[in-house]
């Protein structure tokens, strides 16, 4: 898993599987020829070289496969050590038995662990009790070898476990990540598709209804409104066209994007005549540089969008104004209309564009107020900063 190699020291990030067994695989080797050489038998003991050589073989070589079966190598190694060590065959101080029960201590669950764990250990001083505990030389020799690897084992566990602890914790943190990156990528679509769509509709909605009203008597005013709607659907489709090319291409992100919908400034003057064939006289005021964050300018695009598709599903027949000022620092929006005309349509309840213009204006540590006008209408105002006080 991806958070399994980060959490990894250093030293095996890039290894696999198999390379990593096949370490274990040569340490095993290497530490059973190095015990059988440098060990000494007990005192007292005639054991040679050849047996030496078994003992640390049974010690160690089950090292080699302490990855795949954690559990059994473990029980398997403590005993033989145990075995060895009570018999004067050897003084191993559990290292052996350290290596495998961090493996244990990083993989296996409790339920599993512990009866193994609890098995061993009265298996251990089963062993070490029938073999002459509380003499002399077992005091002076075995005594000390068995608290060492008692401190070695106890080293092994806390670290394992430490590095199970974190696993398990970065993993819930990647958990969490990925569902907040999905709740927000929902987000940003459920935005996106509700500034194409809403627009587009609240066009469509007006002009089907004065066509509707028209149609007998007017009937060319009738035709006008449905080229309209013919127009608003279309561009509608495009839109949502380019939407879906993103979220298919999303996935390869090796891959040039040409559908990528980029909407910014220059777009508006598209929205006020949009708004104009739907009732809505809209006076542009744009002073803006160029040069501007490409997500300040579409923000400032779906903001003008969402706020001239409200003036047309609330308000026209009316006038409103558009405003763009800029600073060099922050980017300022106001639209603002002089309230509802003679209705086409009666008035529908809420949607959730207030809501997308707060969450477009927050993302980039701006301000936004919409509220009624003193003297009727309604305006909308938004501040979208795109360079800090710092920033030269």
């Amino acid at each position: 898993m991806v958070i399994e190699e980060e959490i990894r020291p250093l030293f095996s990030r890039r290894l696999s599987r198999a390379q990593l067994i096949a370490v274990d695989v040569g340490f095993a080797l290497l530490y059973t020829l190095a015990l059988a050489g440098l060990s000494s038998s007990a005192e007292g003991t005639d054991f040679g070289y050849g047996a030496r050589l078994a003992g640390a073989a049974a010690i160690a070589l089950p090292l080699a496969v302490r990855r795949l079966w954690p559990l059994p190598v473990f029980g398997v190694v403590l005993a033989a050590t145990i075995g060895a060590l009570a018999a004067g065959l050897l003084r191993e101080p559990l290292i052996s038995s350290a290596l495998a029960l961090y493996i244990v201590a990083v993989r296996e669950p409790r339920r599993r662990w512990e009866p193994v764990f609890a098995i061993g250990v009265t298996s251990a001083l089963i062993i070490v009790c029938s073999s002459g505990v509380g003499t002399r030389d077992w005091w002076a020799a075995d005594f000390g070898v068995l608290v060492v690897g008692a401190a070695v084992l106890g080293s092994a566990w806390t670290v394992g476990r430490a590095v199970r602890e974190r696993r398990a914790y970065a993993e819930r943190t990647r958990a969490q990540i990925a569902g907040q990156a999905a709740a927000e990528e929902r987000l940003r679509i459920a935005r996106e598709l509700h500034d194409v769509v809403a627009h587009s509709m609240g066009v469509i909605a007006v002009k089907a209804g004065v066509a509707n009203h028209v149609i007998e008597s007017r009937p060319q005013e009738a035709r006008d409104a449905l080229r309209v709607i013919e127009s608003a659907s279309r561009s509608a489709m495009v839109e949502l066209r380019q939407m879906l090319g993103v979220l298919r291409h999303a996935a390869e992100p090796g891959e040039d994007d040409p559908l990528a919908p980029t909407p910014g400034l220059a777009g508006i003057p598209g929205l006020a005549e949009r708004a104009r064939l739907a009732g809505v006289g809209v006076e542009l005021d744009l002073a803006s540089p160029g040069g501007l964050p490409g997500g300040v300018e579409l923000a400032a695009y779906r903001i003008i969008q969402e706020a001239l598709t409200n003036v047309v599903k609330h308000a026209a027949p009316t006038r409103c104004r558009v405003r763009l000022t800029d600073d060099g620092r922050a980017l300022r929006i106001e639209v603002a209309d002089e309230g509802p005309g003679r209705r086409v349509l009666p008035p529908g309840p809420g949607g959730h564009g207030m809501l997308g213009m707060r969450e477009r204006v927050a993302v980039h540590g701006g301000e936004l107020n919409a509220g009624p006008l003193p003297g009727g209408g309604f305006r909308v105002a938004a501040t979208l900063p795109y360079r800090s006080e710092g920033d030269t």
